[in-house]
């Protein structure tokens, strides 16, 4: 009976808004993720995020708050990584995974350097994503260029 009552209420719009917050949680989550690698979690990084997230998004501010206060949720309850970046690599062209992985760079590169962890895990990430190393690589060169690195 509950199922019934479930899918008359649930309708193509709802279930679309449901799976575009789910990729929004996902993407944030390799953001966080790449944040706290270093164990020194910012508030500079937190703001880049956010910044990150409502371009991306086209978010306003209480939806940008409310997706990391969701993110953060979904973390806690997350056993790896892989399962963020499973649902982005299933949703993402191989063109929104390259941007993704400029502005993942440019995450890590807020403090101007970059940790054994971080580039660790970035290249896990690029891996997930079906990145070629050299595709990775080429975003760091691109994001240092930019940055003046």
């Amino acid at each position: 009976m509950f199922d019934y009552f479930k899918s008359m209420i649930t309708t193509p719009a709802v279930e679309q808004d449901s799976f575009q917050k789910k990729l929004q949680v996902a993407t944030c989550a390799l953001f966080f993720e790449i944040a706290k690698a270093d164990e020194n979690f910012t508030n500079e990084e937190h703001e880049k995020i956010v910044s990150i997230m409502k371009m991306k998004y086209e978010l306003d501010n209480d939806e940008a708050n409310e997706l990391m206060s969701r993110t953060e949720e979904s973390i806690k309850k997350s056993v790896s990584i892989y399962e963020f970046a499973t649902v982005v690599d299933q949703n993402f062209s191989k063109d929104d995974k390259l941007e993704l992985m400029k502005e993942l760079w440019q995450l890590i590169y807020t403090d101007k350097k970059l940790n054994k962890y971080e580039d660790n895990l970035i290249k896990r990430i690029g891996d997930i994503l079906k990145l070629e190393h050299k595709e990775v690589i080429d975003a760091k060169l691109m994001v240092k260029g930019e940055l003046g690195l």
